[in-house]
């Protein structure tokens, strides 16, 4: 179909998209109405951790598509207890709930955590207060930007919902004091991916655990964008030893193919809800629990998540060394995914990634000179580096343009 008005006339302009028209995938590549190839360092922020069009993932849709796609919750069907006993299995949870997207998986966490604080913990009705971090992203719906401190997330979009208690990222003794009598959660992201791939202390997520299990408080960790193999282990919270009363998912449990998510956890928590207190007519439904059956089944053997460590390491080393030369401030990484700090005058992390796409690579910014770095976990070493050489290169010119004088070559 021929479109001649110009989009932007016609779409809704919330994002602000980098000037490249995609129309194919498959690994880690993607082309472009032109026929042009890039290498996707963004993969879909973790969506597609298993790279575009993964064969069992596309096996698996299609194989949904010639039965049934959709019941609705008013039946069951053949895919959803396999996928719930799946994806339970795989985190080592009791119990699954299934939604859509991130958003409505912490939505339903958010829930099920006043619920169970009213109706477990005794807190007095309509009391219920939970514990957020600064910088946090955890979706754009209403109750959740009412925890939100970015203001282009928040603004104009009161009033808000109450109940939230704002505390800073990784400071494990303003969580304890935020703690009182009505506290029923603390939610939290093991690594903050919207800031720039922020990881907290060593001892955040253990503190937050022994807080939270001494003051009969639910640790909630938002897994959507850190879950799945993104940090060389199938949850993030699992480089802390602890485990979450509860866990969100998305992003990469759809596999790229459509949006799957879901919270997973203790059953005394999930229990809470009964038959009208909350559903989905998607959520659950057969084609997005076969496509996360599949997911379950790339992630089971364990070989992404040494693939994702692995070649975390050789990301790593890349990066640094551009440290050394001077042009990124700083870099953060775990697994296979990395923030970067842009040292190059004049260079916004947009400006970097408009030239990285010029060059074949696409990545995405973030709050002002921070891009991130998401590659799909089933791409090459040799892809990985030539995508890392690009980023250097780019870097290097640019700075040359500035006079900087530390730039090697």
């Amino acid at each position: 179909m021929t479109v001649d008005r110009d989009t932007r006339a016609v779409l809704a302009q919330n994002y602000h998209p980098l000037d490249v028209v995609l129309v194919e995938g498959e690994g880690s590549w993607v082309t472009d109405v032109q026929g042009r190839r890039y290498l996707d360092f963004l993969a879909g922020y973790s969506a597609l951790n298993f790279g575009h069009r993964h064969p069992a993932l596309v096996e698996a849709a299609t194989r949904q598509l010639g039965r049934i796609t959709l019941t609705s919750r008013a039946f069951d069907h053949d895919q959803l207890a396999p996928f719930a006993l799946g994806v339970t299995r795989l985190t080592g949870t009791d119990m699954l709930l299934p939604m859509n997207t991130g958003a409505e998986a912490v939505e339903t966490a958010i829930k099920a955590a006043r619920k169970w604080g009213y109706e477990v913990k005794g807190v007095p009705a309509e009391q219920a207060t939970i514990i957020v971090a600064e910088g946090a992203f955890h979706g754009r719906t209403t109750t959740i930007v009412s925890m939100s401190t970015d203001p282009e997330a928040r603004d104009g979009f009161g009033p808000f919902t109450p109940g939230f208690r704002i505390v800073p990222y990784g400071d494990a003794d303003a969580v304890a004091a935020a703690i009182d009598a009505t506290t029923v959660a603390m939610l939290v992201e093991p690594v903050q991916g919207e800031s720039g791939v922020l990881i907290p202390p060593a001892d955040y997520l253990t503190r937050l655990r022994a807080l939270c299990t001494d003051a009969d408080v639910l640790l909630v960790l938002d897994e959507v964008q850190s879950g799945l193999g993104r940090t060389g282990t199938t949850l993030a919270q699992e480089l802390s030893g602890v485990q979450g009363d509860l866990t969100t998912l998305g992003k990469a449990l759809g596999g790229g193919i459509l949006p799957v998510s879901a919270v997973v956890g203790r059953r005394d928590v999930l229990g809470v809800f009964t038959p009208g207190t909350h559903g989905s007519t998607f959520g659950g439904n057969p084609l997005a629990c076969a496509v996360g059956l599949a997911v379950v089944d790339l992630l089971e053997p364990g070989t992404l998540q040494e693939r994702a460590r692995t070649l975390g390491v050789v990301m790593t080393a890349h990066l640094d060394a551009l440290v050394a030369e001077g042009l990124l401030s700083s870099v953060r990484t775990t697994g296979l995914w990395a923030g970067l700090d842009v040292a190059v005058p004049g260079l916004s992390g947009r400006g970097l990634c408009e030239q990285l796409a010029a060059r074949g690579v696409l990545a995405k910014d973030t709050h002002g000179d921070t891009i991130r770095l998401a590659p799909p976990l089933t791409i090459s070493e040799e892809d990985l580096t030539l995508g890392l050489d690009v980023l250097g290169d780019v870097l290097r010119k640019a700075a040359r343009r500035t006079g900087m004088d530390s730039v090697e070559g």
